[in-house]
């Protein structure tokens, strides 16, 4: 699909550092946040935050109504040229800081790549508002999180990249923060750290993201005035990556609150990753009720996109070496051992795991109870992450 865009020269173009109201186009974070918004229809979408209005552009395909904020004024009128170059409708603009144009509203789906570039407060760092929410530290990202679920429809869903402090004082490891966010705030979450660097990494990256020289007086200013920051308040790391909220649609339904670190660089969403991590989310539902026998009573299929590898020693017959591996959503690669290859392997909407688990203990000679209580939680894992999905004819058990 071909779209046209309105936003500010960069700093190749423009021969120096950016102004404070620059207006961003599109980039490799505009490129992820799209990756990570599912396809499925729904009623209405909050676009936090717009920028340009690419992502009011990819929700607009998929939705009846779009509400599209941003608290900078040239923003907007960069977003409603675009609207109006690709002649969508359907889209309303607003301006105010984050939730506040939206308050006492719920949405279907909420999408957002807030300002939360971690900038020193009180310096001469420039200050720019496509990226800048003028929070200390990540607290634009936990303000984000935490009101998300006040704007969510039960079942809805919210979509955004961000990055959180890891801190040396007490309770510092930045996913277990993001998670304890998610939880007090009473929505399902699932965080995925895809990149970890250190402050002076971090400071360098934003720097030159400005149109700073490497090297110049200017430069080297900045980033001591960024790293004695970070020193200042303990930060010893900053973790990029993205996070999928959902406010329950029951008050009793089972939570998920996952986190997770898969390492490769930020630098883009595989393709379909919003329809991959909304399927884990049903996953999740499907399963999370059933004790062992109920589970144990399903039919499982391998997904299609799953294939096996197996490393040999010359001469011996079993293996040194089995690896699952995932072709689409994170192309995980799963280390299994025979018990659970051989599960994986029959898993063919025939039997039950009850039964292949049984038929495993007498091949393997182990104790049946034992193997089921080995098996059984690594089960839930793949069908969460799409290895493995229930039958066609025992979904509804599930």
């Amino acid at each position: 699909m071909q779209w046209f865009i309105a936003s500010d020269l960069g700093e190749l173009a423009l021969g120096g550092a950016l102004p404070p109201d620059h207006v961003l186009g599109v980039g490799g974070a505009s490129l992820t946040l799209a990756a990570l918004i599912p396809t499925e229809p729904v009623d209405s979408v909050l676009d936090l935050g717009t920028g340009c209005g690419i992502q009011s552009l990819h929700v607009a395909r998929h939705a009846r109504r779009v509400v599209a904020t941003d608290v900078s004024a040239r923003a907007l009128d960069r977003a409603r040229l675009t609207l109006a170059l690709n002649a969508v409708e359907g889209v309303e603009l607003r301006q105010g800081d984050l939730f506040a144009p939206v308050a006492g509203e719920r949405f279907d789906r909420i999408v957002s790549n807030p300002p939360f570039v971690i900038t020193p407060r009180g310096s001469s760092a420039p200050v720019y508002e496509y990226r800048d929410g003028g929070r200390v530290g990540d607290a634009i990202v936990e303000e984000v999180v935490r009101g998300a679920g006040a704007h969510l429809a039960p079942g809805g869903t919210a979509h955004l990249l961000g990055n959180w402090e890891y801190r040396d004082a007490l309770g510092g490891d930045g996913l277990a923060r993001v998670r304890r966010w998610i939880d007090e705030a009473g929505l399902d979450g699932w965080v995925v750290e895809r990149e970890r660097q250190s402050p002076a990494e971090y400071a360098a990256t934003w720097i030159r993201d400005g149109g700073t020289l490497v090297g110049s007086p200017e430069y080297d200013a900045l980033a001591a005035e960024w790293l004695d920051d970070f020193a200042a308040r303990g930060v010893t790391a900053v973790g990029f990556g993205y996070i999928v909220l959902r406010r329950p649609s029951t008050p009793d339904a089972v939570r998920l609150l996952r986190t997770e670190v898969l390492g490769s660089p930020l630098g883009g969403a595989p393709t379909g990753l919003g329809d991959h991590l909304l399927a884990g989310l049903c996953a999740h539902d499907r399963i999370a009720a059933l004790d062992d026998t109920a589970l144990g009573a399903l039919r499982l299929e391998v997904a299609p996109d799953v294939t096996e590898e197996r490393h040999y020693w010359p001469g011996e017959e079993n293996p040194t070496v089995i690896r699952l591996r995932q072709g689409g959503g994170f192309a995980r690669t799963i280390e299994a051992d025979a018990a659970l290859a051989g599960l994986v392997g029959a898993s063919d909407g025939e039997l039950t795991v009850a039964e292949i688990v049984g038929a495993l203990a007498a091949l393997l000679e182990v104790d049946e109870g034992a193997l089921r209580d080995d098996l059984l939680p690594r089960v839930r894992e793949l069908l969460v992450t799409g290895l493995l999905s229930p039958a066609t004819e025992s979904r509804g058990a599930g």
